[in-house]
């Protein structure tokens, strides 16, 4: 026999090659954006969270928040370190019970380093305890943490989770939650999904809320104020919970006589969308001076200045539509809005239709005529606007003219079978315009792509139909106003 003779070196070396798993090269850190284009540097790659639950304690006087975040979550390659988006200052973290070092990098990125790497499909609880004056923070030049005299909310699109909670914050990465706040005695916090209980003790009590079907994190919402609650169901069996600041002042009447019709709102849509996808409805009205509203989920945000002029039922129309086009079946990238603004405004042509105040028909005839073709309108295209028109008034109404043409292209039968039948083929997922192309095709059996790059894709006027140029009103006629028009055009600043 022959003996090998190994340097004491070499076989230390052999030894720490048998520690290692042949795997380790490739274990590496995780994006630190998921790979949207229009915004590269939000969301993470590397892992996919299932839950989030957010136990909070705040002080509207000083704008204090403490929190800890306890994050459930499964690895999606072999990670070294992975990131969180988030503003507020660190203290501890810890990935499956052991300390983790972390440290911020860029605008909002904080990079997380375990102890150990982690092998793909590794289910990790990742727990963040922090705190922060959230009105203090920016990234970006802006800040979307709202105050109000008593409080504050955090609403807004595409981005509102940084300054309150660490997360994966992209609609790709949905999850549930619980959201846990303590504030002083007589104060109250709303948040999305039921009110599972509260609790007072020393002088402040704890509101516990959650959320049981998957939720993107800009539809995640939370305000801290006094707030006057309405509680009902909805004929057909739908909770809601609405709330009202306590200081609206002259805009409080418009607002309840417009957001208390939540519920026959919520089943009169649907009846065209489907059976209402989550556990209960609402909104609340908090005294902000902002101008938006926004679906965040089963609990809708609006700004008093939507009620500034009267009730406003149509943006209650647009707002719960979203529970279906943008809440439920949510974007894949922010590419896609059009599948969320679209829709959400095509509602609103369908309650005037409802009311007798203009067809959507008729609208849409409006609308066409009322663009010339040197328009800037016509310019954006709904498909693909880019960031920089991801809000503009072409996609809402540009993108409810391209519903219509659908309609018209594949008949009433077809048009409102898919209108029904896709928030339920991609329930509490992601889709993409080309995941409905296809699904519009094969709903309706037709060849849709022309109809689709026309008016989503080109940034030019599509021509009127041969078989609809009556109904479309020629440039050279001056537009018929519907008589919703003006009620529509009150929403422009809704999300």
């Amino acid at each position: 026999m022959h003996r090998r003779i190994i340097a004491p070196g070499a076989l230390a070396a052999a030894s720490l090659m048998l520690a290692i798993p042949a795997s380790a090269a490739s274990y590496s850190p995780g994006a630190p954006g998921i790979g949207d284009p229009y915004y590269p540097a939000y969301g993470n790659g590397g892992y996919d969270v299932s839950h989030y639950d957010l136990r909070l304690k705040y002080q509207p006087s000083t704008d204090r928040l403490e929190g800890t975040a306890t994050i459930l979550a499964k690895t999606t390659q072999d990670l070294s370190s992975f990131d969180l988006d988030f503003l507020l200052d660190v203290s501890e973290v810890r990935v499956n019970g052991a300390k983790a070092s972390f440290t911020t990098s860029g605008q909002h990125e904080l990079v997380i380093t375990p102890k150990a790497s982690l092998a793909k499909g590794t289910p990790i609880t990742v727990v963040v305890r922090y705190s922060g004056v959230p009105s203090t923070k920016s990234a970006y030049g802006f800040n979307t943490w709202h105050r109000t005299p008593d409080g504050a909310i955090a609403a807004d699109e595409p981005e509102a989770a940084w300054w309150w909670y660490p997360s994966n914050d992209h609609p790709l990465d949905k999850a549930t939650y619980d959201v846990s706040v303590a504030v002083p005695n007589g104060t109250q916090v709303i948040s999305n999904g039921t009110l599972q209980s509260t609790s007072s003790q020393l002088g402040w009590t704890r509101y516990n809320w959650r959320e049981n079907k998957p939720q993107a994190t800009y539809l995640t919402t939370l305000a801290v104020g006094r707030f006057d609650i309405t509680t009902s169901t909805s004929e057909g069996g739908v909770p809601v919970v609405n709330a009202y600041s306590k200081d609206l002042g002259d805009n409080d009447g418009a607002a309840r006589a417009s957001v208390e019709r939540t519920g026959e709102f919520v089943d009169w849509l649907s009846d065209y969308f489907g059976p209402y996808p989550f556990s209960s409805a609402g909104g609340y009205v908090p005294n902000t001076t902002t101008g938006y509203a926004l679906e965040t989920q089963t609990r809708v945000y609006y700004s008093p200045k939507q009620f500034a002029n009267g009730a406003n039922a149509s943006v209650v129309v647009h707002e719960l539509a979203h529970q279906w086009y943008g809440d439920s079946v949510s974007l894949k990238g922010w590419r896609d809005i059009w599948i969320n603004e679209g829709f959400a405004r095509y509602a609103q042509w369908l309650w005037s239709e409802h009311e007798g105040e203009g067809t959507t028909q008729e609208l849409a005839d409006y609308v066409y005529a009322s663009h010339p073709a040197d328009d800037a309108f016509w310019k954006v295209a709904p498909g693909d606007p880019g960031p920089d028109n991801q809000f503009d008034i072409a996609v809402y109404d540009r993108g409810a003219l391209a519903v219509q043409a659908l309609r018209n292209a594949v008949g009433d039968d077809a048009f409102f079978a898919i209108l029904k039948g896709w928030p339920q083929e991609h329930a509490y997922g992601n889709a993409s315009v080309a995941d409905f192309r296809a699904y519009a095709e094969r709903v309706s059996g037709k060849s849709l792509s022309p109809l689709f790059d026309a008016w989503l894709f080109q940034p030019s006027k599509p021509s009127a139909p041969a078989a609809h140029a009556v109904s479309l009103a020629k440039e050279s006629k001056a537009p018929v106003q519907p008589k919703s028009w003006k009620k529509i055009a009150a929403t422009n600043s809704v999300h």
